[in-house]
């Protein structure tokens, strides 16, 4: 009966991040009145997109939140290593997803890597005390992060990765919104014809 119940909990939590999650997509859809910078950048090699993530770390600081969204598969652990090594870190970089949370502190600063894909209940982030590193001296990149959305903090940068098969097996458009204007020389770690930068309605 604890066992069914639990499941039970999980599938509730699970359709309930569910419509919350098309909600927000909606909400981006219509616009929600807030004006952000959106930066849309097209890689088209693994390498490019490690050196989009090599750049991320070099300007990351203390406190930064990093969102990170796309399938399986479209590359967000060559842009998380990316990350880790423009923080200084040459520890090898995998996806924590049967730990939900890996702790890297030889960079610059700490990077707190987060993969909630099988989290069941958002009591298992309260559990690992995540607010000591979302508030913390380092900074913090959560995969899937939009099954816990409820708890994000307002100010953080989205970055969402995905596929165009009709553009190229490696082709990749990375868009990176809510960066500060004085972060967008981020763009500069690509040749002038693979970026794009606009400007929006969320």
């Amino acid at each position: 009966a604890i066992v069914f119940l639990s499941f039970l909990k999980s599938i509730v939590f699970r359709c309930s991040l569910y419509y919350n999650m098309q909600r927000i997509i909606s909400q981006e859809k219509a616009g929600n009145g807030m004006c952000k910078d959106k930066i849309v950048i097209e890689t088209r090699s693994a390498d490019e997109t490690f050196a989009l993530g090599k750049k991320i770390g070099e300007m990351a600081v203390p406190g930064g939140i990093y969102t990170l969204r796309g399938d399986l598969g479209v590359g967000k652990t060559v842009l998380t290593q990316g990350v880790a090594a423009g923080l200084g870190i040459t520890e090898a970089i995998s996806s924590p997803t049967f730990t939900i949370l890996q702790i890297y502190e030889e960079g610059k600063i700490p990077f707190y890597h987060f993969d909630v894909y099988r989290i069941g209940d958002i009591e298992e982030m309260e559990e690992i005390g995540y607010d000591d590193y979302f508030f913390g001296k380092g900074i913090c990149l959560i995969e899937w992060a939009d099954l816990i959305q409820e708890i994000l903090p307002e100010k953080r940068i989205g970055i969402t990765i995905e596929k165009d098969l009709e553009k190229g097996f490696d082709y990749r458009r990375i868009t990176i919104e809510g960066a500060k204007k004085e972060q967008m020389d981020i763009l500069n770690v690509l040749p002038a014809d693979k970026r794009q930068e606009k400007e929006g309605m969320l």
